[in-house]
């Protein structure tokens, strides 16, 4: 993510540059943040979640956003597009804009490797404002490995680490479990070289 030269904007300008925008960008203090586009096996892995969690979802109460839904964090002022959005009903818009969502339930970002430092710590400290937000899903897009992270009473967050092609993940504030399998459906792994001699 790159900061774009230009002097500090407001929220309302950013918003009104944003909705002709070629490209997406995020916004914080001032400053907007253009979005790198993404792998091939990035979006295979979000649009196989999509459809996951679109289906499991589908006449509840909640629903699910990708990429193109951008959320505001009151608290800190951040403008993001998350990778997926859950969010239930009723939903709430910001104050400036009626197209985002200010009240996510779950979020997921499909780590790459120019954002996962961003993913697993900037953003985390920013979404742990959303009064809203009960999940934070960290998905990786190079090996079938997924990290959720749940809120917990106190304001920490209760970290599980689902891993390997035959594990099943799950959200624990919906009833919803989604096999790595499809998670990662049409994604190609690279094999793990093993030391001479030794065997699989």
């Amino acid at each position: 993510m790159t900061a774009l030269p230009q002097r500090k904007l407001t929220a309302e300008e950013y918003l009104a540059i944003e909705r002709n925008a070629e490209f997406k960008s995020d916004f914080y203090d001032g400053e907007m943040y253009a979005m790198a586009g993404a792998s091939i096996e990035h979006n295979r892995v979000k649009e196989n979640l999509t459809y996951e969690l679109k289906s499991r979802m589908r006449g509840g109460p909640c629903e699910s956003f990708s990429s193109d839904q951008r959320v505001h964090i009151n608290r800190t002022g951040l403008y993001t597009y998350p990778d997926i959005v859950v969010v239930c009903n009723p939903i709430e818009r910001a104050i400036h804009d009626a197209n985002t969502i200010v009240n996510p339930r779950i979020i997921f970002e499909v780590l790459s490797p120019s954002t996962e430092r961003y993913d697993r710590d900037v953003k985390l400290r920013h979404y742990g404002q959303i009064e809203s937000l009960q999940e934070y899903i960290l998905v990786s897009q190079d090996v079938p490995q997924i990290h959720r992270l749940v809120r917990q009473t106190d304001g920490t967050w209760s970290l599980k680490v689902f891993h390997g092609i035959q594990d099943t993940f799950s959200l624990t504030s919906l009833p919803i479990e989604i096999p790595l399998a499809d998670v990662y459906y049409n994604i190609e792994f690279p094999e793990i070289a093993l030391p001479h001699g030794d065997t699989p």
